[in-house]
């Protein structure tokens, strides 16, 4: 992998792209997206035929330096979020740069369509918290069981309110978050003015079809990023855009 933008670097090592992809900012909200040249976040309904080898570098890097991953039920029920999110490798590298080995769980569904015995909850190595904007009842957080911490937030555009979700996290000292989708909550978290970082992996693919793109929302939303850096390997793109320039 080569490094482009500011600067070009060959064969770019795992603590270049830490360097480049870290930000000293809290509260700083980061979503990771795999999309097709025309802007398809699938292929088939999922969005693993889109990626690489070098995207999966990426993406488990970019876990890497997380306090929390944050992500959206659909996406937990089509991906699967069973077990470690982090290799040992990861672990080892955030206890030895004073994070916790593996980062927070958190989960947005809005409805609370995840059911309680779901592998996700009952194979994480870290509580799940979930957000959510029913009125939790007291049977409900029995059924979830103590390793999940259910947290009502206010309602937004028909989803959790992002702001809401982010400052519960960032008080508990979780200010670097890490979003992986689905579009919906890149959607809603866009439109809310809570997205610090975008890090788009361009899959050198067409789709077409009836696939989703990366943001979904019931209403247009403008908002001006810049290229903070830019990495190519295999023809594929892997691009950091930030707010804020």
């Amino acid at each position: 992998m080569r490094a482009l933008l500011p600067e070009p670097i060959n064969n770019v090592s795992d603590e270049q792209l830490l360097e480049r992809y870290n930000s000293a900012q809290r509260p700083f909200v980061r979503f990771n997206f795999v999309s097709s040249i025309d802007g398809s976040a699938q292929a088939d309904g999922l969005s693993a035929k889109l990626g690489s080898k070098g995207d999966q570098r990426i993406f488990a890097l970019l876990r890497r330096l997380a306090d929390v991953i944050v992500v959206g039920a659909g996406t937990v029920r089509a991906e699967g979020y069973e077990g470690d999110l982090v290799s040992a490798e990861d672990r080892e590298w955030r206890t030895r740069n004073g994070l916790s080995a593996h980062p927070a769980l958190a989960l947005i569904s809005a409805g609370l369509h995840l059911n309680p015995s779901a592998e996700i909850f009952g194979q994480s190595p870290v509580p799940v918290i979930v957000f959510t904007i029913v009125e939790v009842t007291d049977e409900q957080r029995e059924s979830y069981g103590n390793g999940v911490e259910l947290i009502q937030v206010p309602e937004r555009e028909g989803g959790c309110d992002p702001k809401e979700v982010v400052d519960h996290l960032t008080q508990r000292g979780l200010g670097f978050v890490h979003c992986e989708g689905g579009p919906h909550i890149f959607g809603q978290f866009m439109a809310a003015g809570m997205v610090d970082s975008a890090c788009l992996s361009y899959s050198p693919v067409v789709v077409a079809g009836n696939g989703m793109r990366i943001a979904a929302h019931a209403r247009q939303t403008f908002q001006r990023f810049y290229l903070n850096h830019l990495f190519e390997e295999g023809s594929m793109l892997f691009c950091d855009y930030r707010i804020g320039q």
